[in-house]
């Protein structure tokens, strides 16, 4: 009942600066579904209209199918297309995912189905390895039912280890790293570890989450670096085709969305590693992706007239 009158009381303001066409927000770290319902319940009271004005919501009321998965399947596919250019795939590779929220769930839910193995995930106060692979069933009823901690996991998998502080979980050697928890979760001594363990490439999901240090560290070494505003655009990206179904009023099959997110994917991966390559940074996906970001900004402005 107190997150439910926090969401109402947030968006009796919020109202009058969102719309549809205007500014669509979205949830993140500690906003789900339950708050995003309160917010756009409050939000039809007040203006007695029904639109996108929101995403992430429930499937009953407007929502899109994927929209939960999104992000971490994008980051996926992009990091699919790394592996392919280093003639490689997911097949029998160890990977780390750090966080257990929707991201890193949903990430290590593809990586598995792609044929990797995800043996490490984390939380705020630690991180388990399960070197038999990460029980995704188990980790989705701790995190999103029972809203436990993570060192849950070891009481039903007596095999797994959980160990004290989150950032310990780059010691794990492995062939990808995703860090998908948080903003400077990972600096430049635990990029050098890494490195130093194997791993070729380095997936964000979270924003931001390796320090500019590490991301040297991991260019110097040739580990392939899918930077956020790229690997983790999934998420938004799946917000804009629920906006669609909206103004649609379409509600397309989840094979459909998965579809249209992976293509928007392999266009972000493309764009990126074009503009790399046209301004000579080829493989570069940080200045790729800085590149593609802000020539699009800049020819829109240009072609509208710059005020």
């Amino acid at each position: 009942m107190e997150v439910m009158r926090f969401c109402q009381a947030f968006m009796s303001e919020l109202f009058r600066h969102i719309g549809a066409d205007t500014d669509v927000p979205a949830g993140d770290i500690g906003v789900g579904g339950r708050e995003i319902g309160y917010m756009f319940g409050q939000y039809k009271k007040l203006t007695n209209v029904f639109t996108g004005v929101l995403t992430g919501k429930g499937l009953e009321w407007g929502g899109s199918l994927v929209r939960t998965e999104a992000t971490g399947y994008g980051l996926v596919y992009l990091v699919s297309r790394m592996l392919q250019d280093r003639k490689t795939d997911w097949k029998g590779k160890k990977v780390v995912v750090s966080g257990s929220g929707n991201v890193a769930i949903y990430a290590t839910q593809k990586v598995h189905e792609l044929g990797g193995k995800v043996v490490a995930v984390s939380d705020s106060n630690g991180y388990v390895v399960d070197e038999a692979g990460i029980r995704l069933d188990t980790v989705r009823r701790i995190k999103e039912i029972e809203r436990g901690r993570i060192k849950e996991y070891v009481a039903e998998h007596p095999k797994a280890q959980f160990v004290e502080g989150c950032r310990g979980i780059w010691s794990v050697p492995c062939d990808v790293a995703l860090p998908s928890a948080t903003q400077n979760e990972l600096d430049g001594e635990e990029a050098k570890t890494l490195v130093s363990n194997g791993c070729i490439a380095v997936g964000e999901g979270a924003n931001m989450p390796s320090t500019p240090e590490a991301v040297d560290v991991f260019h110097d070494a040739g580990v392939s670096f899918g930077p956020a505003k790229a690997a983790n655009a999934g998420g938004v990206a799946t917000s804009a085709l629920e906006m669609c179904q909206n103004s649609m009023r379409l509600n397309w099959t989840f094979e459909e969305v998965d579809r249209r997110l992976k293509t928007i994917m392999d266009a972000v991966y493309d764009q990126c590693t074009g503009a790399a390559e046209a301004y000579g940074m080829k493989g570069n996906l940080v200045a790729g992706a800085n590149i593609a970001g802000f020539l699009k900004v800049a020819k829109a402005m240009m072609a509208q007239g710059i005020v």
